[in-house]
């Protein structure tokens, strides 16, 4: 479904972020992104739709490079949910807000309106279509920010720290909604108690290089492995 081989990135300044990283990703695996601050784990996932482009190595959706032929495949295929969805909520209601990518996609009226209804229902938004995104919580908001890639009917999610910033009833429900999608999902978070329950499996980025690729249940139980990551639970 998603593999990277041998990813490298720079940025403009000299940065190095990305330094050879290699994963795979099957048909409805779910995996954690984990690591300090500045490892580089928002950078892999802005690759994952085309945003970033690597300096070398190569990004493959089911087993297609991404190219500039075929990128518009690539971001029906691959939704992206950001860290604030203040970046991703831009129009006056929720649900204009999550017509956006269907109607772009040419679809009939009928079509963008069922799959606006079906986007909604997954993430227990249906009744707010004709909300202000601004007017409701963070956590609403960050719903409805999933919703806006739901509806594009993605085989892939790539989430940058869906549980920052909720309160406990509100991080409840984001990590049961995670349970209940099927796709394929890779997740960056520094929520380990989210990871214990969601992600079978774990990647830890350290200095733009992937340090320990495996269960999520050997990492968490391994203390030491821990500390050297500076991850807690």
């Amino acid at each position: 479904m998603l593999e990277l081989v041998d990813l490298h990135y720079t940025y403009p300044d000299g940065t190095s972020a990305l330094r050879g990283v290699s994963l795979r990703i099957d048909a409805g695996e779910k995996v954690a992104l984990v690591g300090p601050n500045g490892a580089g784990k928002s950078t892999l996932l802005l690759h994952l739709n085309g945003v970033l482009r690597p300096r070398s190595g190569a990004v493959q959706i089911a087993a297609q490079p991404i190219s500039d032929a075929n990128i518009r495949q690539v971001r029906a295929q691959v939704g992206m949910v950001f860290q604030d969805p203040d970046d991703q909520l831009f129009s006056p209601t929720v649900f204009e807000d999550v017509a956006f990518g269907p109607l772009h996609m040419g679809l009939e009226e009928a079509d963008v309106r069922g799959r606006v209804t079906l986007a909604l229902d997954q993430v227990g938004m249906r009744g707010f279509e004709t909300r202000m995104p601004h007017h409701m919580s963070l956590g609403q908001r960050k719903r409805v920010a999933i919703a806006t890639v739901l509806s594009m009917t993605p085989s892939i999610l790539a989430l940058d720290e869906p549980s920052a910033g909720l309160d406990p009833r509100a991080r409840r429900g984001l990590i049961e909604l995670l349970h209940s999608l099927p796709q394929a999902m890779i997740v960056s978070t520094h929520d380990m108690r989210m990871v214990a329950e969601v992600f079978p499996r774990t990647i830890v980025l350290e200095q733009g290089q992937i340090a320990f690729d495996g269960p999520s249940a050997t990492l968490l139980a391994d203390a030491a492995m821990l500390l050297r990551y500076g991850l807690e639970v």
